[in-house]
């Protein structure tokens, strides 16, 4: 036994259960949460016996600084059969408490929770959050299911569409606190992951400028055709060719609603795409340790069954895998399809460019079009330029997520 070792075996009196940074451990539990197996990583920390761990509800290592809404939320996302990440602080035994960030996977007709030491600047505001969210529900009687609804609320104010975005971005700044603790280069991939998603962002953030600028451009031709009423006999040039320019953009608009909006949009899929792929990558490595961690452990697990139990992670590790790889050419698809659309709607604009130089060749041939007219025309070209710039940006932002996918 190290030095290091011999270290963590010491446990103080008070204060934290010894958890170093480099390691990893889980537990294995049944639909109900009852306890079917451990590392011995594990059974340390929580320094319970293994005949007093096997059999019991998982719950034996709660700790009563936890708020309930935060466990409200953890099981009525796994029992769906989600994924789910979450800081936890736990008791062990003997009273002293240890806090891990937890990843629980479905498996065996239960799960499979895997659990890392936090230590990134983010944890510090989680534990205030948590500090103030029992306290609600200890002073207040907050339901666990208010306290979930609160801890949402605060997510959203951070900017996080939802619980799992957050949880993503969670376990993404756990693993790079703890790979820069242990002096180890950052994960390659997670970071070319997290490069695709701040793209994927950007993306929508051109995509809603786009829908705002297309709106914005919308009225314009039913002006058009207002001012041409005015100046010109019914059927004149000016009318037919603003009414073409209004076929055109409607077409445009129906495009817009089959490719942009709504969450099944290509730009929806993309971003969640992306989302999805970066936690399984974080996850999977995640597992990986854990079945690491279990291939050297030499010490006995009393009655637990070690090479079932490296089965079982060998088998998450490799079904995460093809998730990630399934989860990443979904991403390419959907960036193929952004970008061929968007050579589409390039098309279109030349229409609608060849169509409002006509119209503006007609304005001037009309002594009594005025500037009006000749403005409305330079409206139009000026929304073209800045929508086309736009896709343009796109564009490249979707060919930059293919490019960071193939690193």
């Amino acid at each position: 036994m190290s030095f290091i070792d011999r270290r963590i075996e010491v446990r103080p009196t008070t204060g934290e259960a010894p958890f170093a940074l480099n390691e990893v451990f889980f537990s294995r539990t049944d639909q109900r949460g009852v306890i079917e197996a451990g590392n011995y990583i594990f059974q340390r920390v929580s320094n319970y016996e293994w005949d007093e761990l096997i059999g019991a509800p998982h719950k034996v290592i709660r700790s009563p600084d936890m708020p309930r809404g935060v466990y409200h939320l953890f099981w009525e996302t796994i029992q769906q059969g989600k994924t789910m990440g979450a800081y936890v602080k736990n008791l062990a035994k003997d009273g002293l408490t240890y806090w891990v960030y937890a990843v629980v996977v479905p498996c065996e007709d239960g799960f499979l929770s895997a659990r890392i030491k936090p230590s990134s600047k983010q944890f510090a505001e989680i534990q205030t959050l948590y500090a103030k969210l029992l306290k609600l529900e200890q002073e207040e009687g907050l339901s666990p299911e208010d306290s979930a609804m609160l801890l949402e609320t605060w997510l959203a104010e951070k900017g996080f569409e939802s619980y799992h975005q957050f949880a993503v971005d969670a376990l993404c700044q756990e693993l790079m606190a703890r790979d820069s603790g242990l002096n180890k280069p950052q994960d390659s991939k997670i970071s070319s992951l997290r490069e695709m998603m701040t793209n994927a962002r950007k993306l929508l953030q051109e995509t809603e400028g786009l829908i705002q600028d297309f709106d914005a451009m919308h009225t314009i031709p039913h002006n058009l055709r207002v001012i041409a009423s005015r100046i010109e006999p019914s059927g004149g040039p000016v009318t037919v060719l603003s009414q073409n320019y209004g076929a055109m953009s409607r077409e445009m608009g129906d495009w817009f609603s089959k490719h942009v909006m709504g969450k099944n949009s290509n730009f929806a899929a993309i971003r969640a795409s992306v989302e999805e792929s970066l936690f399984i990558q974080c996850m999977g490595r995640v597992l990986v340790e854990c079945d690491t961690q279990l291939q050297s452990e030499q010490r006995s697990l009393g009655k637990i069954d070690m090479d079932k139990e490296r089965k079982i992670l060998g088998c998450l590790v490799k079904s995460q895998a093809k998730r990630a790889q399934k989860g990443m050419a979904s991403v390419d698809t959907e960036a193929e399809r952004i970008v061929r659309a968007c050579q589409v709607m390039h098309r279109h604009f030349l229409g609608l460019s060849s169509t409002r130089v006509l119209c503006k060749i007609e304005s001037a041939r009309l002594p009594q079009s005025g500037e009006t007219l000749s403005d409305i025309i330079d409206q139009l070209g000026a929304f073209q330029e800045r929508i086309s710039h736009r896709l343009d940006r796109i564009s490249s932002l979707s060919s930059e997520i293919r490019s960071s996918e193939e690193k």
